[in-house]
């Protein structure tokens, strides 16, 4: 199963800050046995972000999109809508057991505006920003989000 790994941070992108987010997914794939197709850091910007994720989508480049950072209520935070520019079909469910981790981990749950859904069979989910959130979802949710990436290619 193939993986792209975005961390939508402008001070990331920059290389102002470390990836710390995206190198807890990474090691998570990679525990996995996940082929890592593509991992870049990218602006905050919703136009870049929604234009990359629908030419991965296009190209059929990969089976799951996992997207870290730019899901709060920041002002700059775009990353459900640019990803809701590219789903077609979404699945609440992620979003809401996200929340329901955040929230176990005495995190502010409600600021996570982050979506998942598909595209062209392609599984996108928007993970929270810290590493210790993304750490504790994928710790928890990274066998569904696979058993669901197999499911909307029709493999289960």
């Amino acid at each position: 199963m193939k993986v792209a790994i975005i961390t939508a941070n402008t001070a990331v992108y920059k290389e102002t800050e470390e990836n710390k987010s995206g190198e807890v997914i990474k090691r998570f794939a990679e525990d996995a046995d996940l082929d890592i197709m593509f991992m870049r850091a990218l602006p905050l910007d919703r136009t870049v972000l929604s234009t990359v994720m629908q030419r991965m989508c296009d190209a059929m480049l990969t089976d799951i999109i996992l997207v870290t950072g730019g899901a709060a209520c920041g002002v700059e935070d775009e990353t459900p809508e640019a990803s809701m520019d590219v789903i077609e079909k979404t699945i609440p469910g992620i979003p809401e057991e996200i929340r329901a981790q955040l929230k176990a981990m005495g995190k502010p749950a409600m600021e996570f505006r982050g979506v998942a859904g598909t595209k062209n069979g392609i599984l996108i989910v928007n993970l929270p920003e810290t590493p210790d959130a993304v750490e504790t979802c994928l710790a928890n949710m990274l066998p569904d989000i696979m058993h669901m990436a197999d499911m909307i290619k029709g493999e289960v």
